[in-house]
């Protein structure tokens, strides 16, 4: 099962192409923070804009650096069935040790497309993590309805990104069997406390150290330190969702000395620079 904080890497860019040595120390960065999965060509990684080459040197970048020292998940999902099952194929010949499948955009299928959709995303062996997220699918699954997808075999986790912590929390206590992971960095310490495993987190790749410290203290049921944590990161994740994701992060990023500020359209470089007071809380 995964648990802990999952890092939704970005994808840096440099005059128009991958810049891969960014990446392989960001996802150096990353695991010598403590964090515990990289997720490579999300919704944060710009995944729609890159081409399939482009999308497997990500992939294949993050299984290399990792060596097997922290899961890598592979952004896979699309809104074309066949599509995605070409990506959870090639996502395992790269080394990827899961895939990451959002419910199909766009279409707006039935219950039953929705399950045969993932059933056939489950079909080459790769461990799934399902991705619920209305504000870009445009469809709000019933708990009870995406409970039962979790029920699919090969679906190891579920990647709740509502924003709704009362949702959140049923859907933990409708899936037993599978890791509960937020997908928003402000729910992610409300909904591990109802039970939640961690997070597929955007604060992280500003923030590692810090968001590994308080999914840990959570998991100690250390609940004044992670409170601590939460409301001292909260102005750091108000500015990273203050503008279309991931424009902010890299924004922050770059102001971190990290990546350049790069993004490819119709995405746009976000020209609000953080606060001094902000990048001296993700130290």
């Amino acid at each position: 099962m995964l648990a802990g904080i999952h890092t939704a890497l970005v994808t840096p860019f440099k005059n128009g192409q991958l810049d891969l040595r960014a990446l392989e120390a960001l996802c150096e960065s990353q695991i010598d923070a403590g964090i515990d999965g990289l997720v490579a060509c999300g919704t944060t990684g710009e995944a729609s804009a890159l081409n399939i080459d482009e999308w497997a040197a990500v992939v294949s970048t993050a299984v290399e650096i990792s060596r097997g020292r922290v899961p890598v998940t592979a952004g896979c999902g699309s809104n074309h069935t066949a599509k995605t099952v070409a990506a959870v194929e090639l996502a395992a010949e790269l080394g990827a040790d899961a895939a990451l499948v959002v419910l199909p955009y766009y279409n707006k299928p039935s219950p039953k497309g929705h399950r045969l959709n993932l059933a056939a995303a489950c079909k080459p062996g790769l461990p799934i993590v399902a991705y619920h997220v209305p504000g870009r699918t445009a469809q709000h699954l019933p708990v009870e309805q995406l409970a039962e997808l979790c029920q699919l075999e090969g679906v190891i986790a579920v990647k709740e990104a509502t924003g709704d912590v009362s949702y959140g929390s049923q859907l933990v206590a409708a899936c037993p069997s599978v890791s509960v992971l937020s997908g928003d960095d402000f729910t992610f310490f409300p909904l591990m406390c109802t039970g939640a495993k961690g997070a597929i987190s955007v604060l992280s790749n500003v923030a590692p150290v810090k968001c590994v410290a308080l999914a840990r203290a959570v998991q100690d049921r250390d609940l004044v330190t992670a409170r601590r944590l939460h409301h001292e990161l909260m102005p750091i994740v108000r500015y990273l969702f203050s503008g279309p994701n991931p424009e902010p992060v890299k924004a922050f990023m770059a102001a971190q000395g990290r990546i350049s500020n790069r993004l490819r359209l119709p995405l746009v470089p976000f020209l609000t620079p953080p606060s001094s007071e902000l990048l001296e809380i993700a130290e």
